[in-house]
């Protein structure tokens, strides 16, 4: 291969690449050094053609650089030479443009070698290049020759490779959907290919990419998370459910105890794709249970098999459940309002909201009375709330009762009070004087 030419060239430049790298003082000028003393990027950067000048200008951000690694690294050939032939010169490992069948061994010299890695970044994993060979990238460029397939510098890009970490590198989490669907949905570089071009266009219908990009929540799924990056490749049916259960693990365990793994695999179908769908997985509801025209069930059950039934069961069950709770909510926030205090009640009634997620998870276990008795544990919640409700506004009544008759009582006594003032000032008022009435008498 044409890497064997370029190993027999790179020693002494890996050697000064190393030498020059080792010392972590002079990593922060490693780029002034390459851009000052590399003869690559002293004669690209003037080319007038971008194809040349392009891959300079964008490798001054790349990881690489920055951690003083040069063109001639993966390129080949002489950098400190500025004659452009003896630079080139395939004697001194030049290699050039590197085929597409040969990036992925180019990549593996440095990336599977962990005694070079660990110069640079220890916790790197270093079995990239093997678990490429077993994706169906590697697979198909490996045995059929086929160079239409992703290789390292599809995903990562050639010049401006950067840590995932980085909003700007191409396998950025809010970025990865993109750089697979550069040719995924690309329907003619795809034509060949016997898979659907809808990928991207669905997975941004998704609730997985609603999390992630208006959410923010970088941790949400994107392809790599469910098809592996460097082992890319298809979930099959017999273990579709282990991708999903990675962050879904309460339902695949109930799932898995279930009677629809035997029949699903039965019928040739994968196990959570065949009711949630893989790209385009929606927000789930319970209307996809029972016999609704939402219903995922009715595509395999009738409403009156046996079967059926229990799906209905199950639906009515958790929406009985939500009604209570609901009602026992809006019970206690009048109660809130009045003034009275509910608010451990409140508190508890959130048990009752997870008793619905965890009657909701146990559908998927296909078991009515699991299903039950996730209910009945959540109405018990939603009773004794009620029931803290209604106490609340008992003794609300009784207060303003007990108040009603004090302040009757008190006007009583105010009355009495008044009455009897009134009385001891009549008793107490002095008697008219004779002449006075005489008096009165006589002018009258």
């Amino acid at each position: 291969m044409k890497i064997a030419a370029v190993r027999r060239g790179m020693p002494a430049v890996l050697a000064l690449a190393w030498a020059v790298a080792a010392t972590p003082d002079r990593l922060a000028a490693q780029g002034q050094v390459l851009e000052q003393q590399n003869s690559c990027f002293r004669c690209h950067r003037v080319i007038d053609d971008r194809r040349f000048s392009d891959p300079v200008r964008e490798y001054v951000g790349d990881i690489h650089f920055e951690k003083g690694l040069g063109c001639v690294v993966c390129h080949g050939g002489d950098s400190t030479i500025l004659d452009r032939r003896r630079a080139k010169d395939r004697t001194r490992g030049y290699l050039g443009t590197p085929s597409r069948e040969d990036i992925p061994e180019l990549c593996g010299r440095c990336h599977s070698d962990a005694r070079f890695m660990k110069r640079y970044n220890p916790a790197l994993r270093i079995d990239q290049v093997a678990e490429y060979a077993t994706s169906v990238h590697g697979q198909r460029l490996f045995e059929l020759g086929d160079d239409h397939v992703a290789t390292c510098t599809s995903c990562h890009t050639a010049h401006s490779i950067r840590p995932p970490s980085d909003p700007n590198s191409s396998v950025h989490p809010l970025r990865v959907a993109n750089t697979c669907g550069e040719c995924h949905a690309d329907t003619s570089y795809m034509s060949g290919y016997d898979i659907p071009h809808d990928q991207l266009s669905e997975y941004r219908s998704s609730i997985h990419w609603k999390a992630m990009d208006e959410d923010g929540d970088l941790s949400a799924p994107t392809c790599n998370d469910c098809h592996g990056n460097h082992g890319a490749a298809p979930p099959e049916v017999e273990w579709i459910g282990s991708v999903c259960g990675q962050c879904h693990a309460v339902q695949q365990g109930l799932f898995e105890v279930s009677s629809h793994p035997a029949a699903f695999m039965q019928l040739g179908k994968p196990g959570c794709v065949g009711c949630h769908d893989n790209h385009g997985i929606h927000e789930t509801s319970d209307e996809m249970l029972g016999e609704g025209s939402e219903s995922v069930c009715i595509e395999c059950h009738q409403p009156d098999e046996p079967e059926g039934q229990a799906a209905a069961g199950m639906r009515a069950m958790i929406e009985r459940l939500k009604i209570e709770r609901a009602r026992s909510d809006s019970l206690l926030g009048l109660a809130e309002g009045a003034g009275l205090e509910v608010s451990q009640a409140r508190f508890e009634l959130e048990d009752a909201t997870n008793a619905i997620v965890l009657a909701r998870a146990s559908t998927h276990s296909a078991n009515v009375d699991s299903v039950k008795a996730r209910v009945e544990a959540g109405l018990e919640i939603t009773s004794t709330a009620w029931q803290r409700g209604k106490g609340a506004f008992r003794d609300l009544r009784i207060r303003r009762i007990g108040l009603a008759v004090s302040s009757l009582i008190i006007l009583v006594l105010i009355a009495g009070i008044i009455v009897k003032i009134r009385n001891y000032e009549s008793r107490n008022a002095p008697a008219p004087r004779a002449d006075e009435t005489r008096g009165g008498s006589r002018h009258g």
